[in-house]
């Protein structure tokens, strides 16, 4: 029984968190034509398609690593005491954490990559 919880646990986390996207796909075009037009980019052009590239999976890394996250603090309060569980948590947390700020590095890396090639070809 006990092996059967976490599974469950997660499944539940991750279609509760995951539902809402699913629901709104509809209007997923909608929304990254709004990503486009606040990045203030020429439709069409190669650095619209590069930079809408780059944002979707910026934002993918970004849910998953979140997702980490919680695992490993789930992970961590279900320990009980139980050394090798909370060393299991720590790592997996530090390595989230580790790539959260990787993630938000190359996010800032890329926009003023970006923002560069734009106003060169303007």
């Amino acid at each position: 029984m006990k092996k059967l919880i976490l599974p469950i646990v997660l499944i539940s986390v991750l279609s509760l968190t995951l539902l809402p996207s699913l629901v709104l796909a509809q209007g997923a075009l909608e929304r990254l034509a709004d990503v486009q037009a606040t990045a203030d980019l020429p439709e069409g052009s190669l650095e619209s398609t590069i930079g809408l590239i780059i944002n979707i999976i910026l934002s993918l890394v970004g849910v998953i690593l979140v997702v980490l996250i919680v695992y490993a603090g789930f992970l961590w309060m279900t320990a009980g005491g139980n050394e090798d569980n909370i060393k299991k948590a720590k790592a997996i947390l530090t390595n989230s954490i580790i790539g959260l700020i990787i993630t938000l590095l190359a996010y800032g890396i890329a926009r003023f990559v970006l923002e560069g090639l734009l106003e060169a070809t303007m």
